[in-house]
């Protein structure tokens, strides 16, 4: 947001590389998620089974609504990999996933000074 601040660039423009940025990064996790699975029985695998277990059941409660947390930092790459394994349609992860993270800058952005 320094730059932003910094008032060299349009505003529009940083929160849209931003954005895209993020988005193209939330991308990656859903496509990993997609494939990670596969590896499941490896014994480098990063998940127990529990945890997997524990991951899918949560996203399937709350459903692809949860993908609107995405912009927020420790938990939103979980639940970007998740949306992949359980595999949740390309364009509504896009589509969620945009508005998020947007949203945040959006928000942000407007609280600057």
């Amino acid at each position: 947001m320094t730059l932003v601040l910094a008032g060299q660039q349009p505003t529009w423009v940083l929160v849209a590389v931003a954005t895209v940025g993020n988005v193209l990064g939330a991308l990656i996790n859903w496509l990993l998620g997609r494939g990670i699975e596969s590896f499941r029985s490896r014994r480098w695998f990063p998940v127990s089974p529990e945890a997997l277990l524990r991951a899918k059941d949560r996203y399937r409660r709350y459903g692809r609504w949860a993908l609107l947390l995405s912009w927020m930092p420790i938990i939103g790459d979980p639940i970007t990999v998740v949306a992949g394994v359980l595999r949740e349609s390309f364009w509504v992860f896009l589509a969620l996933v945009t508005a998020a993270k947007l949203g945040r800058y959006l928000v942000v952005v407007s609280l600057l000074p």
